[in-house]
């Protein structure tokens, strides 16, 4: 069995432990789901602590950065490498990637030219990429930043052998169901706490008149965080750890369970908008968006994602924490999934500048400038929850930073690119073959155990 993280074993949470994380998150996000917003407006950057961090002065010195991030999000991250100039002098210039981004840096790579850092959204890209030598490990400045600003837990899952490759800019919260507060008002329909209360909800919509669910399938990932939230809930935080690392099985039973409770939405009858050829011709981002237009009458009801939705809820015209709420994700057996993902920056290309911006994005600095513009999380300890525009994100920033190292990282971005993030192959693909036909469970365990079993070497 290949291994995907040399750290994963201390991410072990007891079950206990996560349901008190999900229920403090169930009760803030309760807490303020009417409206509470403090400053959605505010698209202010700059630091609210001041710097933190010392910088070099690095005038003409020049460096890219790869990620796979696109619109919004794109665009927010160009005004952190803003700031970045703005206090260095150096010029950085964004690279567009294209997941898998294990195969773009592949190629950049082969060309001479790769990028200076690169995002990673996966440990096992990282661990690929350090395998390759490409990754170069962080240096002490960066080091000391990473060390006085994260927990254990989000340092760890960015080492590879004991040594410090990654720091994780970014961070999300994909235990999360945004719904269209005027649909359920309408229906008269409540936010559920477990899996049977989301199908009295869903049917409550559905008979409404609106559909009830939103699924951006055309882009596989959506689909493995739907099954590992299932997953961690039905089977628990030890399966999932096995799972994970493929120590068990994909046609373990386990795994038929989550798939058959998967199907009681995805196998519905007009529970998903468009049904299975429209879900699976729908992106993410338009999942989220036609959650929240067409007035009274959206294209569905409930979108499920993670708090990076709110960038898309935006754009859609409405109003975090009033035209759109949002409660956890239902628990399916004793507690509710609490699952998180990131994105660690990496040097490819060891200098003085490369070291410095990887030293900024650990510093609460670098994260205060896009926490302000919405749609971000980060795992920064030392971050203010006052730094967040919406009193609904910052709860789930306060939720985040509370968990520390309880949490349980995405499965399918532990898992060898080739499984766990490639469109069109491994899980995704068969994922999205089975929104297509959710009775095929047999069939869809059978793909996913032979495509896990040649990514992680046997």
């Amino acid at each position: 069995m290949r291994s995907t993280s040399s750290t994963n074993g201390k991410h072990r949470a007891a079950r206990t432990a996560a349901t008190l994380i999900a229920g403090a998150l169930a009760l803030s996000l309760t807490a303020c789901g009417s409206g509470d917003d403090k400053s959605d407006d505010s698209n202010e950057t700059g630091t609210e602590t001041g710097t933190t961090v010392t910088l070099p002065k690095l005038d003409g010195k020049s460096l890219e950065v790869a990620a796979v991030w696109s619109g919004a999000e794109q665009a927010n991250f160009k005004k952190v490498l803003a700031e970045f100039e703005k206090r260095t002098g150096a010029k950085v210039t964004f690279v567009p990637a294209q997941d898998p981004i294990i195969n773009f840096l592949g190629s950049k790579v082969a060309g001479g030219q790769p990028p200076d850092v690169a995002m990673l959204p996966q440990p096992g890209a990282i661990k690929q990429a350090v395998d390759k030598k490409w990754a170069k490990p962080l240096g002490a400045e960066a080091l000391k930043e990473l060390r006085e600003n994260y927990s254990q837990g989000w340092q760890d899952i960015g080492k590879v052998g004991g040594e410090q490759y990654g720091v994780y800019y970014k961070a999300a919260n994909k235990s999360l169901i945004w719904y269209n507060a005027t649909v359920f008002e309408n229906a008269g329909a409540t936010e559920p706490k477990t899996w049977d209360e989301l199908l009295t909800t869903a049917q409550t919509v559905y008979d409404s008149g609106v559909t009830p669910f939103s699924v951006g399938g055309a882009e596989g990932w959506t689909l493995t965080d739907w099954f590992e939230n299932v997953y961690l809930s039905q089977a628990g935080p030890e399966k999932y750890d096995q799972l994970a690392k493929h120590e068990i099985k994909w046609t373990d039973p386990s795994v038929k369970d989550a798939l058959t409770t998967l199907a009681q939405v995805w196998g519905k009858k007009d529970y998903v908008a468009g049904g299975a050829t429209g879900a699976l011709q729908t992106d993410f981002p338009a999942s989220v968006t036609q959650t929240f237009t067409g007035g009274d009458q959206p294209k569905a009801g409930m979108v499920y994602e993670g708090d990076f939705a709110q960038v898309n809820i935006v754009q859609a015209g409405a109003k975090v924490g009033t035209d759109a709420k949002v409660f956890p994700f239902p628990a399916v057996g004793d507690a509710a999934p609490v699952v998180s993902g990131g994105d660690a920056a990496v040097i490819l290309k060891d200098s003085e500048a490369a070291q410095a911006l990887a030293t900024f994005l650990a510093s609460p600095d670098a994260a205060v400038v896009q926490a302000k513009l919405g749609g971000y999380l980060s795992p920064n300890k030392n971050v203010p929850e006052s730094a967040y525009p919406n009193a609904v994100q910052q709860k789930m920033a306060k939720a985040l930073i509370a968990a520390g190292d309880d949490f349980r990282f995405d499965m399918s971005d532990q898992a060898p690119q080739a499984f766990g993030g490639t469109p069109g192959k491994g899980e995704w693909k068969a994922l999205q073959d089975f929104l297509k036909n959710p009775k095929d469970i047999a069939g869809t365990q059978q793909k996913l155990e032979a495509d896990a079993a040649a990514a992680y070497g046997g």
